[in-house]
């Protein structure tokens, strides 16, 4: 069965909006917990504009399944993950101006800086999985340096709207999928992701953990999060 991390980051971004105390994001983790997630993602940004230390630290405590911290090779905040010790660290690209993460980590330009945070994280018995473009070079020096899993981005597939360019995309990553299987990595994806298009990945390759958080906590806002959830595990069940 295919895992579904669900990302909370944009509960914690209705709080933020109001420097509130509610949303509290730890509240909606027990929450997609009992909906049936298979485990909690979040990105604790340098910036801090949503997900803050306090979070992350209570989730360790909370989640028993399974955490992913999402986080840029930036020293401080890989200091807090050696420390916390996430079950999963994904690294991902960061830039202060974008509204979400756009597309992935290009670890083969910044391999030095991607090997030391390999090895920093995986010095601390962290699992350490990369957020990359479907690309066998990609693919090719996340396994070079050591990574256990990549998360391949979906976004080109997900933004796609005709019908000709959804396939391609779609096709890239079938391709990508057989790739990272043919190099024992284990295959997670991501971003864009929702209750439509999420159906056409579950019949990729060696697909073992999709991570979706937008369209979750929007359907949340309306039926609840545990509900969401519930609904995106029937669709991945029935898939």
């Amino acid at each position: 069965m295919i895992r579904l991390g669900v990302n909370i980051d944009h509960v914690a971004t209705v709080r933020q909006a109001r420097r509130a105390a509610e949303p509290d994001p730890v509240a909606a983790a027990v929450l997609a917990l009992l909906g049936g997630a298979d485990g909690i993602t979040v990105h604790l940004r340098e910036d801090r504009r949503h997900i803050q230390e306090r979070d992350l630290r209570l989730l360790r405590q909370v989640v028993t399944t399974r955490l992913n911290l999402e986080l840029a090779a930036n020293d401080e905040v890989l200091a807090i993950a050696c420390d916390v010790k996430p079950d999963e660290a994904t690294l991902v690209p960061e830039r202060r101006e974008e509204l979400t993460t756009e597309g992935g980590l290009d670890v083969v330009a910044n391999q030095p800086a991607v090997a030391r945070a390999v090895e920093r994280l995986k010095a601390a018995g962290i699992e350490v999985s990369l957020f990359i473009d479907p690309d066998p070079l990609q693919i090719e020096t996340a396994k070079l340096l050591g990574a256990k899993a990549v998360e391949v981005q979906t976004a080109r597939y997900s933004e796609a709207r005709a019908p000709a360019d959804r396939e391609r995309e779609l096709e890239a990553l079938r391709e990508a999928a057989v790739y990272v299987r043919d190099h024992g990595l284990h295959l997670h994806l991501g971003h864009g992701l929702n209750y439509q298009n999420v159906r056409p990945l579950l019949k990729l390759p060696g697909v073992e953990e999709l991570n979706i958080g937008h369209s979750i906590v929007s359907r949340a806002v309306l039926v609840g999060m545990e509900r969401a959830v519930r609904e995106m595990k029937q669709v991945i069940h029935r898939g």
